[in-house]
Formats: C-alpha cells, sequence, structure tokens
C-alpha cells in the first residue's frame, strides 16, 4: 500500500477545513492544518503593524510548515497569498495558491462575469492577482466585482448556517435577474454556491474544484480503493 501524500493547509479561519478535507477524501492525501486567524485581525485592525511584518509573518509561518515533512503547502486565504513573497522563502517545497486553477477557468471564459465576495478585504489583493494572471495568459476580461454586504462577520462568528442562507438568498436574486457568468471567489462561499446551482439548475464556479485538480495532479496522488 503506498503512503499517503502529506499537505501542509495555511488557513486564516477554522472553517476552511473541512472544506479542504473533504473535497480532497477521495484521495490518498493527508491533510496537515495549520491555522491563525490572528494575522488577518492584527493586519486589519492594528495601524502600528505593517505590512512587512504580515509578510515576515507568514514566511515563518510557510517554513514551520515546510519542516513538518510536507510534499506541498497549500494556502487557502487570499490575503495571505497576497502578502507572500516567494523570492524571500528558503523552502524548496511547492506553494499551492488556492485561487490560481480558479483564475485559469476564469480567463477560459469569454463572456461577461460576475464575481462575488462576501469579505470586502479579499478584494483589493485577489483581483490585482487575477489581473496578472490573465496578462500572463494574455487573456482580456470582461469583469463586475459584487460584494455581499454584511454577511462575512458571520461565518467569523461561526454561524455558517445563517452566513450560507444570506448567499443563498442574494445568489438566487440575482440569477432571476441576471443570465450571465458568475463564480465565488472564497472558499467559505462554496457549499452556498452548489446549493444554488441544485436549486436553480445554474452553473455557478467556484475555487474548490479546479483546485482539488491541480493538487491531486501536482500530487500525482491516486484515487483510494474501496
Amino acid at each position: 500500500m503506498a503512503l499517503s501524500k502529506r499537505l501542509g493547509c495555511l488557513h486564516a479561519h477554522y472553517s476552511n477545513i473541512d472544506y479542504i478535507e473533504q473535497a480532497l477524501a477521495p484521495f490518498d492525501i493527508e491533510c496537515i492544518h495549520f491555522v491563525d486567524p490572528g494575522l488577518m485581525h492584527r493586519v486589519t485592525s492594528d495601524p502600528n503593524f505593517k505590512e512587512s511584518d504580515a509578510q515576515h509573518k507568514v514566511k515563518e509561518q510557510l517554513e514551520w510548515i515546510a519542516q513538518a515533512n510536507v510534499e506541498a503547502i497549500l494556502i487557502t486565504c487570499t490575503n495571505y497569498i497576497a502578502l507572500l513573497r516567494e523570492d524571500q522563502l528558503s523552502i524548496t517545497v511547492p506553494i499551492i495558491k488556492i485561487d490560481e486553477p480558479y483564475f485559469d477557468a476564469i480567463c477560459h471564459i469569454q463572456q461577461p462575469q460576475k464575481i462575488f465576495f462576501t469579505n470586502p478585504a479579499t478584494v483589493e489583493g485577489t483581483m490585482e492577482r487575477l489581473h496578472r494572471h490573465a496578462y500572463r495568459l494574455q487573456k482580456s476580461l470582461d469583469l463586475e466585482i459584487v460584494v455581499i454586504d454584511d454577511t462575512f462577520d458571520l461565518i467569523m462568528q461561526g454561524l455558517k448556517e445563517e452566513y450560507d442562507q444570506e448567499i443563498v438568498k442574494f445568489l438566487t436574486h440575482i440569477i432571476q435577474d441576471n443570465m450571465i457568468a458568475m463564480s465565488v471567489a472564497q472558499l467559505s462561499m462554496v457549499d452556498a454556491a452548489r446549493q444554488v446551482e441544485s436549486e436553480t439548475a445554474t452553473t455557478i464556479m467556484n475555487p474548490l474544484t479546479p483546485l482539488v485538480t491541480s493538487i491531486v495532479r501536482q500530487l500525482k496522488a491516486e484515487k483510494n480503493t474501496p
């Protein structure tokens, strides 16, 4: 029996663990989770905490995870990714960024799109990276950004059911008004997006589906045998 592939996962919130565990459960991948909600709290609430301090903290975290004998490191927080300076890392473990496979999918859509967020603090960094990604692929994008206001605090308070309900209500209303290519940009939004898909037969892209394909390919993981 082959040994499982070990994947280190860096999260900014505990709610992301279940998404990753469930998505990778069919494969011979063992996830080692590291969670630090404190860093983003300091970034957003402490005026004395500099961006360079945050970058140094992310570097420390990744180097610590690399010592756990993992074959790759997945970063699920888009703000962490925005703070990452790969040229400053002293590790050789591959870094998998949650949104890059999602960016690939977005860049291959040749029609107007709406991208939904619940966390306003992630929009700027995510879109900046998306536009750089599109430039490298020589793709032009026709995008509208929509932030679902007053919802992200619910997930941060552990009120996932209420959080999902607000997203479902909002997305369902949007679909009724406007048939357009749609996607949700955050991992925490995946369950709600999938519920709307099943109830409306509308495709809503999300970061998790292309991510799983990418992780399995990079780790050369096999499906678990019954």
